[in-house]
C-alpha cells in the first residue's frame, strides 16, 4: 500500500503517541548519522589491522578506529544497490530504490547523461523516510551534505528537496557531486560558492547544528562528499600519512600499478579527511556533554574497489588495467564494455559500519552476522522507542537484538541486492548471497551470470556458473529459487 501524504501525517501523529508510551520524550537519545560517499569496507584502519581485509594499505583513521572500539563494528554490512542514488533511497526509506523508480545514480542538468524525460527522485507522495518519522515524533532534524535523491533545481521538482522529506534544516550539495575545494553548496535555500575544503565546510555546519540544538532531541545526518573522487586537494594533515608511501595494491593481471598506487594514496588521504572531521564532531559532543546521550551510526552508501578484480569504482566499475578490456571474458564472465564492468562484488556491496549506542552496546563488539542498510530504518525507530509504521512495507528488520547481544538463532544470514545499471552501459543485475555462495544474474545481457564459492574464493575470482557438476547445478537451482522468490516479493516502481 502507498502511504499517501494525507494518511501519512495522521498516522505519524498516532506514532507519536505510541512512541511516548515506549519512552519518555526527554529520555530519548539524540541520533548522529555519519554517511560517507564511496568509502570501501577496507578503508577503515581497524578493519585491516584486525585482518578482515588484505592486499590494501592500512587507512589512517584513528578517530573512526576509536569509535569502533567504543561501539559495535559490523563487518558484513551490505548496501541494497552498489551506486549512489539507489543506495541512499534504500537507507532513507527502508525499501529498495527500484520501488520508487530510482535505478541508477541521478544525473543533474548539464551532465552528459541528463535526460529531461527521465528525471527521477524520491517523491514525497510515495515514500516515507526515517527522518520524517523522527521529525513528527519531536526530533529536530538536520541534513548536512549529500542527498542525491532528485534535483530540485529543475522547475516543478521541489518535492525532491530534503526539507520535504523530514529535515528541518538542510545545507549541502544540490546534486550528486561537487568539487573537493571551493564548492557550490546550498544554504538557506540559496546556492553559492564557498571557500575552503568541502569536507571541512560541511563539518563546520554540522558543528553549528549540534551547538544550536544541544538542549533538544535531534537527528543530524552528516553526509560527507568524501572520499568520492576527485580526491585532491586535502589538508596537509590528511596527506601526511601517505607522503612517500608505496601502498600495497591488489594483484591482478595487467593492472595499471602506477595509477592504482597513486589513486590509492589520494583516495586514502580523502578518507583521512573524513576521519579528521569525525574527530571534530566527537570532540564537540564531549564538550557539550552529549556523548552519553547520542547514538552514533557511521556508514557509507556503498563500497569501493581499487584494483580489486581489475577494476576501480563501485557497482559501475571501471577497468583499472593497462589494456581495455582485459580479454573477452572476466573471470568467466562476458565483457560488455571496453571501459565499464557492471558488478555486484562484495567490495562494491559492503560498507564500513559502526554503531555506538551509549549504555546499551558493549564496547569493542564485532558482529559477523549479515546486516543490511535496509535494516537501519527499523533499527533507528526501535532504538528511540517508536513503532515502525504498519502501512510501510519495510524490507529490513531491526538490528537491536544483534546490537544488544541477543541475536536470534534464526537471524537471516542471506542477502538480496539489485542493480539496474542504465548510465553508460546497461545491466539488470540481481544478487542472492549466503555466507557460502553467491549467485548473480544479469537479465539484460546473456552470458553474464556469475556464481562464486565464497568460502573457498572470498575474492570472487573464479566464476563457477558454467560448471557441469551435479553439486554445482543443484546449488545454482537452489540459489536461483531464492533469488526469484525475492524478486517476486519486491513490487515494480510505484
Amino acid at each position: 500500500m502507498i502511504w499517501h501524504t494525507s494518511f501519512r501525517y495522521g498516522a505519524l501523529v498516532l506514532l507519536l503517541g505510541l512512541g511516548v508510551a515506549c519512552h519518555k520524550f526527554e529520555e530519548r537519545p539524540n541520533i548522529l548519522f555519519i554517511y560517507t560517499d564511496d568509502q570501501a569496507p577496507w578503508a577503515l584502519g581497524t578493519s585491516v589491522q584486525q585482518g578482515f581485509f588484505d592486499e590494501v594499505p592500512v587507512a589512517h583513521t584513528p578517530r573512526l578506529d576509536r569509535l569502533a572500539s567504543e561501539g559495535v563494528l559490523l563487518i558484513n554490512h551490505f548496501c541494497a544497490t552498489p551506486v549512489c542514488s539507489p543506495a541512499r533511497a534504500a537507507i532513507m526509506t527502508g525499501r529498495y530504490a527500484s520501488e520508487f523508480g530510482i535505478y541508477d545514480f541521478i544525473a543533474k542538468p548539464g551532465h552528459i547523461l541528463y535526460d529531461p524525460e527521465y528525471s527521477p527522485g524520491l517523491d514525497t507522495d510515495k515514500s516515507v523516510t526515517f527522518s520524517e518519522i523522527l521529525q513528527q515524533n519531536g526530533y529536530t532534524t538536520g541534513l548536512v551534505g549529500k542527498w542525491h535523491l532528485g534535483d530540485w533545481e529543475v522547475s516543478g521538482k521541489m518535492q525532491y528537496h530534503p526539507t520535504r522529506h523530514g529535515f528541518d534544516y538542510f545545507m549541502g550539495l544540490t546534486s550528486g557531486g561537487t568539487t573537493p575545494a571551493d564548492p557550490e553548496l546550498e544554504e538557506d535555500g540559496v546556492v553559492k560558492q564557498f571557500k575552503g575544503l568541502t569536507t571541512d565546510i560541511l563539518t563546520d555546519r554540522a558543528l553549528v547544528f549540534l551547538t544550536r540544538h544541544q538542549a533538544e532531541p535531534f537527528l543530524l545526518c552528516l553526509n560527507t562528499r568524501a572520499p568520492h573522487g576527485s580526491w585532491l586537494p586535502v589538508d596537509p594533515e590528511d596527506w601526511a600519512p601517505y607522503e612517500g608511501l608505496d601502498p600495497e595494491v591488489p594483484e591482478y593481471p595487467d593492472l595499471n600499478i602506477e595509477k592504482t598506487k597513486n589513486d590509492m594514496r589520494e583516495y586514502l588521504a580523502s578518507t583521512s579527511g573524513v576521519d579528521r572531521n569525525v574527530g571534530k564532531v566527537l570532540k564537540l559532543l564531549d564538550e557539550l556533554n552529549l556523548t552519553d546521550k547520542t547514538i552514533i551510526i557511521f556508514s557509507s552508501d556503498h563500497g569501493y574497489n581499487m584494483g580489486h578484480n581489475g577494476i576501480r569504482h563501485k557497482g559501475n566499475g571501471i577497468w583499472a588495467t593497462n589494456t581495455l578490456p582485459p580479454g573477452s571474458t572476466h573471470h568467466g564472465t562476458r565483457v560488455i564494455s571496453d571501459k565499464y564492468r557492471p558488478n555486484m562484488y562484495d567490495l562494491s556491496l559492503k560498507t564500513p559500519t559502526i554503531i555506538k549506542w551509549p549504555g546499551v552496546t558493549k564496547a569493542g563488539t564485532i558482529i559477523e552476522d549479515t546486516t543490511r542498510s535496509l535494516d537501519i530504518f527499523p533499527t533507528l525507530l526501535e532504538m528511540v522507542g517508536i513503532e515502525s509504521p504498519q502501512d510501510v512495507p519495510l524490507r529490513g528488520q531491526s538490528m537491536v537484538p544483534l546490537l544488544t547481544g541477543k541475536a536470534p538463532v534464526d537471524w537471516p544470514q542471506d542477502y538480496y541486492g539489485e542493480y539496474h545499471m542504465i548510465n553508460y552501459v546497461e545491466a539488470d543485475m540481481r544478487c542472492y548471497r549466503t555466507t557460502e555462495w553467491k549467485l548473480i544474474r544479469d537479465f539484460k545481457n546473456e552470458g553474464r551470470d556469475e556464481l562464486y564459492h565464497l568460502k573457498e574464493d572470498p575474492n570472487e575470482s573464479n566464476n563457477l556458473i558454467n560448471e557441469k557438476s551435479p553439486d554445482i547445478r543443484r546449488i545454482i537451482r537452489e540459489l536461483d529459487f531464492q533469488l526469484t522468490d525475492r524478486m517476486n516479493r519486491i513490487p515494480k516502481s510505484l
